[in-house]
């Protein structure tokens, strides 16, 4: 990823923002499988629980924009991370010292507000330092999902030896080591004179082809929601083992590292939108396979498709926002993408639920259609982005 003339030239920039994903993704390995089982380990009925973890979703809304402009205007994206990373770090320490579901709720959604936009933050931030010192993306990010299988079976592992009670201190943990690294991470300036009068958001909204690409991505990421919530119940219920179902689910992140390693190579004509559509095509035929029910041989290949219905989809919005968003509103601009994406997300996620109640796996139709909705918003970007006489 790094050679010495690289880390001498860019003042370990590559090497320091590679740490902070694997580190933030570890903690984020132990925080989304096992967060829940510590909730109820403390006695938090699940109504309770589903609040608490809707929580953050509905402050998103609020929290990234304002958060994400005002990193933009003031410049300050390093500092809006380390205060990211270290609120996400007291947050769950904080919530690991109370007992009450109510103060539970009541900390977590206050911490929420500086701790959601830490991800769209730092995005923005590798974006524009890899459009300074050169190097690609995906090198960067595979980190995260590597270590993300490291936080989630080592949690797994570890829980066999401590007490479900005692797992808070081990996303507290992963995410105080996040913290910890934010403080190395290089100050870059976008280059540009700060002034309120010289940031228009509203031009990325006024833009067809901008809100055709976060639309796009947006719907793609949701088309996975009956997966994310269900695949494991009903491939309990096929008589996979747990071991299986690990392995699958490792297979699929281990899809998406191989696209984030070798997308640099990938030829020109590859570019944003065209991995979009690729990303929406991956999605499609993902879906409609698993509609059908498909015998456990098809899954490690369709689990092998995560490499384009998640990685290229990412990389492709990111891979637009890099070249589309202007300096200045380069945190702004993730900023719109998170949120749509979450509030995209959120609605597909709920209707997941009814959808498998009602229909089982035949429910993974309905998230075909939605990946192709996402599909033909990247083909109309696609051809506006490439028109020499388009206006973004």
């Amino acid at each position: 990823m790094s050679s010495p003339s690289w880390i001498a030239r860019t003042g370990g920039f590559a090497p320091r923002l590679a740490q902070y994903y694997a580190a933030y993704f570890v903690g984020l390995g132990v925080q989304l499988p096992f967060f829940p089982v510590w909730l109820a380990a403390k006695g938090l009925e699940p109504e309770m629980i589903g609040l608490v973890l809707a929580a953050p979703m509905l402050i998103r809304v609020i929290a990234v924009p304002v958060m994400t402009r005002e990193a933009d205007r003031h410049d300050a994206l390093r500092a809006a991370i380390i205060i990211g990373s270290a609120a996400t770090c007291l947050g769950y320490g904080l919530v690991g010292l109370v007992d009450s579901a109510i103060a539970i709720l009541a900390i977590f959604s206050l911490f929420a507000l500086v701790f959601t936009p830490t991800m769209p933050l730092v995005d923005a931030y590798a974006l524009r330092g890899l459009a300074r010192y050169g190097g690609a993306y995906g090198s960067i990010r595979l980190w995260g999902s590597a270590s993300f299988i490291v936080g989630s079976f080592g949690a797994g592992l570890l829980l066999h030896a401590m007490t479900p009670q005692n797992l808070i201190w081990l996303i507290a943990g992963g995410y105080g080591l996040t913290a910890v690294i934010a403080l190395g991470l290089a100050p870059i300036s976008s280059g540009e004179p700060r002034s309120a009068g010289s940031l228009r958001s509203g031009t990325l909204l006024r833009s067809p082809v901008f809100l055709a690409v976060i639309g796009s991505a947006s719907l793609i990421q949701a088309s996975h929601a009956l997966l994310y919530g269900f695949a494991t119940i009903a491939w309990e219920a096929a008589g996979l083992s747990t071991i299986t179902i690990g392995a699958l689910s490792a297979l699929a992140v281990a899809a998406e590292i191989v696209l984030f390693a070798v997308a640099r190579r990938l030829p020109a004509s590859f570019g944003p939108t065209m991995l979009l559509i690729l990303g929406a095509a991956g999605a499609v035929l993902r879906w409609i396979v698993m509609a059908f029910d498909p015998p456990a041989l098809l899954l490690p290949a369709l689990q092998c498709l995560h490499a384009l219905s998640f990685a290229a989809t990412h990389l492709g919005a990111m891979g637009f926002l890099n070249r589309a968003a202007p300096p200045g509103l380069a945190a702004t601009a993730q900023g719109y993408y998170a949120i749509v994406t979450g509030v995209s997300m959120s609605i597909a996620t709920a209707s997941s639920g009814l959808l498998y109640a009602t229909y089982g796996n035949a429910g993974y139709a309905v998230m075909a259609l939605i990946a192709a909705a996402g599909g033909a918003l990247a083909v109309y970007a696609h051809r506006r982005w490439n028109d020499p006489d388009r206006t973004m």
